[in-house]
């Protein structure tokens, strides 16, 4: 576990040149799956907004090297890194646990942590992994939220992201747990938004093919080829889901729950995944 502030930490108005409005002052933030990716953008335009972060990952020193990303993008962040495995149980009460001490509470939860190791036919599918992605995916998520809600945020309030994907809205016969495991977690939320409002607030974003190394099994034809599906013509950036992200946990989105909100580049809209 490794707390790390910016040397000019004391003055908490400081920022990129580049930062918006530091809308998500005297905030805790903690991101899940944040050493690289998506997860790591999130963490970064969190912190440039004023949240103080904890970071979690199975890696520590992938958690270290995000940790120093987002200290030398950010003037003055704070950034607590807890290495945690997200099907874990103890894990996930450990980091919530270190996120509050360190933080004083935990008032934005992002689930962005996600696997897939399964590709191709149902039929053929290792059902072992295919638990396996619904208990990270989507088992995991609920723990790290009710960690959070028995952490504190049943009485304080907060705001939770889940991060799903347009394979849990539509099929794509490649991904089909993956997918399956994101329309539970998109349910999920939905469900969880009735429950816990109005204190806390509960809506996902659902990404298409983002340039990250997860997707790269994806776009195995080539960058170009893939763009040229999408209405938008380029693919996602981390930076495009992280500035979604941020809005949804804001005091802009106030009256915004239970909502999937899709970050697809118009793909959807084309009728084709």
């Amino acid at each position: 576990m490794t707390d790390t502030t910016s040397p000019s930490a004391a003055s908490p108005s400081a920022t990129s040149s580049s930062g918006p409005s530091q809308n998500l002052l005297d905030r805790s933030a903690l991101v899940t799956g944040a050493s690289r990716g998506i997860g790591l953008a999130i963490a970064t335009e969190l912190a440039r907004r004023g949240a103080a972060v904890t970071i979690t990952g199975r890696k520590a020193e992938a958690l270290d090297e995000a940790a120093s990303t987002i200290t030398a993008a950010v003037d003055g962040a704070k950034v607590l890194t807890v290495p945690a495995n997200t099907g874990d149980a103890s894990n996930r009460h450990d980091v919530v646990a270190a996120a509050a001490a360190a933080h004083g509470s935990v008032d934005i939860l992002v689930n962005n942590t996600g696997i897939n190791p399964v590709y191709g036919s149902l039929m053929d599918a290792d059902l072992s992994a295919v638990g396996k992605i619904f208990d990270t995916n989507v088992v995991g998520s609920l723990g790290f939220l009710q960690e959070v809600y028995h952490g504190g945020m049943k009485e304080t309030g907060g705001a939770v992201v889940n991060i799903a994907s347009v394979a849990g809205l539509r099929s794509t016969g490649v991904i089909a747990a993956y997918g399956a495991s994101k329309a539970a977690l998109i349910r999920l939320t939905e469900e969880l938004a009735w429950q816990l409002g109005p204190a806390i607030r509960v809506n996902a974003v659902a990404p298409a093919v983002v340039k990250t190394r997860f997707a790269q099994a994806l776009i195995s034809a080539g960058e170009d080829a893939a763009a040229k599906a999408y209405p938008m013509h380029r693919l996602g950036t981390p930076e495009d889901i992280a500035a979604a992200v941020a809005f949804l946990v804001s005091d802009d989105a106030s009256w915004i729950t239970g909502e999937t909100l899709r970050v697809d580049g118009g793909l959807l809209a084309t009728g084709g995944l």
